[in-house]
């Protein structure tokens, strides 16, 4: 739990921080809303979001558009309690008492809107697993 918050928080890394780790970030912000404090970032991130990655979003009704990808701090390892990497290797530092989770999931870079669409549903499935387990619904 984040000690500012009292919320679970979760940082979501891949390389360029730019397809993956943001469609992720958008998910978990978007399903859970304030129930988790989300973050995303790259060890080596690009200029901008992929564009392929924008758009398989927007059809789901979801704006990443002004998104931008963030370099990997050791602070925002710290400040998370669930760090997921996409694809980095062993890119991201590790803490005691931080939990790990690594995706293995293809990397859009390069790939058109149709190639994304399939990445986005299945960072859905996971996120959907994820929030389940740290931020599920307060009972009615």
């Amino acid at each position: 739990m984040s000690e500012q918050s009292g919320k679970p928080s979760v940082l979501f890394v891949c390389v360029h921080n730019a397809g993956r780790s943001q469609m992720a970030a958008a998910w978990l912000t978007h399903l859970a809303g304030d129930r988790v404090e989300v973050r995303s970032a790259g060890s080596a991130p690009a200029d901008s979001v992929n564009p392929a990655a924008v758009e398989a979003m927007r059809e789901v009704g979801i704006d990443m558009s002004a998104e931008t990808p963030k370099i990997l701090t050791i602070d925002a390892v710290k400040a998370s309690d669930v760090c997921i990497t996409m694809g980095c290797g062993d890119t991201c530092p590790v803490f005691p008492g931080k939990r790990y989770l690594d995706w293995k999931l293809e990397d859009p870079a390069g790939q058109g809107v149709e190639s994304v669409r399939p990445i986005r549903d299945e960072i859905k499935k996971l996120i959907e697993g994820l929030i389940a387990e740290i931020a599920p619904e307060p009972a009615a």
